[in-house]
């Protein structure tokens, strides 16, 4: 029969646990806040939160994947998700971090943070999901994000949810969506489930989330700020397209990135033909119509890897990653053939506008080692091209001994 000395007995086991699990709790949202104070870098900030989320002397969650807002395309996007892909996995990732005693700060060093965004391979069917944010229903992810309040599925309830989009790709028997809010806004969802330990969610793991969550939609909204500062500091106000100094800095960064993995860079300089008489004859005010123009041919014209740049004038310049010298050429002569056929704006009555653009293309490194060499050789084709008629594609050639 139990006195009344055990039941004050577990009533002080039951306080101290209390106390350890608060203690432990603050201490979590200490660190992880410190760690998110040390960058505005908005890859490097969802990483931190999502280990943060997954991290076993963090929430301890087993997966989570990381939503932020497209307020243009109004819908939801995944950004990043972090977890194993199997129990098998998951033990391995487990026995490492136990044997190697790593912590946070050593989860989100830089090395581990550039080998997890240059590798993000796993879960591509979560990847690609874009989830529209302006009707709540079979829709997990829209009903949290308009209620703004955290959404706990559990292993009695989600069988009602099977043909939600989240769910048929993310398979799983529990799991939580908690928003990510600043100022009372929405920027981002983070989903979250124990789908290899089986642990249950339980109030006090919500309780502790939504602390989190309230610190990482401020710091991300601090970086999404940062980041249009960032771009409008790199961007050509005439144009929108990259700067010069946007430029040199990329050119050098894939350079570099090329060397190291042994690929192909291709570099295009365009200069637009005849350009001071478009000027004279036009007026300034339209010849920067025409650039506008172009610059919207361009982008239309390129492929999402590749960095269009207004290099100066009437030149642009386009950065071709993981691009050989071939390949190269049948995009500039898309972009020459686009440019030539596209409608400029009639300035004058009774007066057809076209213009065209000479192109120079160098490829590193069978034309050239260094970035001083590879611009002044793409710069040299360029003007091959102008004196050989105008209108035209001509690649460099490779450099001799």
């Amino acid at each position: 029969m139990e006195t009344m000395t055990d039941y004050l007995n577990t009533d002080d086991q039951n306080l101290r646990e209390q106390l350890n699990r608060a203690h432990r709790d603050l201490s979590v949202l200490y660190d992880i806040s410190n760690a998110m104070r040390t960058t505005l870098e908005l890859n490097h900030i969802l990483y931190i939160i999502l280990t943060g989320v997954t991290a076993h002397f963090g929430l301890g969650f087993n997966r989570a994947i990381l939503f932020l807002v497209n307020q243009k395309d109004q819908c939801l996007e995944c950004k990043m998700v972090i977890g194993p892909e199997s129990g098998e996995d998951a033990q391995k990732i487990w026995r490492h971090i136990g044997e190697a005693n790593e912590d946070l700060e050593d989860l989100i060093s830089a090395d581990k943070i550039a080998q997890h965004i240059n590798h993000q391979s796993a879960y591509p069917t979560i990847r690609a999901l874009k989830i529209p944010i302006g009707t709540q229903e079979h829709n997990l992810l829209a009903t949290a994000y308009i209620k703004g309040t955290p959404l706990h599925i559990t292993r009695d309830t989600i069988s009602q949810y099977a043909n939600d989009p989240l769910l048929q790709v993310f398979h799983t028997n529990e799991l939580v969506i908690m928003p990510l809010k600043a100022k009372d806004k929405i920027n981002g969802l983070i989903v979250a489930d124990n789908l290899y330990t089986q642990k249950p969610i339980t109030s006090e793991d919500l309780k502790i989330f939504t602390m989190l969550a309230n610190q990482a939609g401020l710091a991300i909204e601090n970086s999404q700020l940062y980041e249009i500062i960032v771009q409008k500091s790199h961007t050509d106000s005439l144009t929108n397209l990259w700067n010069h100094g946007f430029f040199q800095h990329k050119l050098s960064e894939e350079l570099e990135k090329a060397q190291k993995a042994n690929l192909p860079l291709s570099l295009a300089i365009i200069d637009i033909d005849n350009f001071k008489r478009l000027n004279d004859t036009y007026g300034h005010q339209n010849g920067d119509i025409i650039l506008r123009e172009l610059a919207h041919v361009l982008r239309k014209s390129s492929r999402e890897t590749d960095y269009i740049c207004r290099y100066g004038g009437e030149e642009f310049s386009i950065i071709l990653p993981q691009t050989n010298k071939e390949q190269a050429l049948t995009i500039a002569e898309q972009i020459r053939q686009a440019i030539a056929q596209q409608e400029f704006p009639n300035f004058l009555p009774n007066k057809n506008l076209k213009v065209t653009v000479s192109i120079g293309l160098a490829t590193h490194s069978t034309d050239a080692a260094t970035k001083e060499n590879l611009i002044a050789k793409a710069d040299k084709a360029m003007y091959i091209a102008k004196f050989s008629g105008k209108n035209m594609t001509c690649a460099s050639q490779p450099e001799t001994a």
